[in-house]
């Protein structure tokens, strides 16, 4: 189960959760309002999840109700 990158990281955009993922799997665009998990390459390591200076990184399956849509976003991010 990857872990999601939720509204919380909107307008704060900190790479911290960047620097640490052994896997290179958290992007953005400089148009883009946060950063996004590819669901496909994360490896559940949990590395980026302390990092983050607004706990807006959640595992899929933990996502509160209020940001469930940031699953599908997420993923979508991956697929242009």
């Amino acid at each position: 189960m990857a872990f999601v990158i939720t509204d919380l990281c909107i307008g704060v955009k900190d790479a911290s959760c960047v620097e640490v993922c052994p896997v290179d799997c958290i992007h953005s665009t400089d148009d883009a309002e946060q950063y996004y998990i590819d669901p496909d390459v994360c490896i559940d390591c949990g590395a980026c999840q302390p990092e983050c200076p607004v706990s807006a990184i959640y595992e899929a399956d933990e996502v509160p109700e209020e940001y469930r849509a940031a699953i599908e976003r997420n993923a979508a991010f991956f697929r242009k």
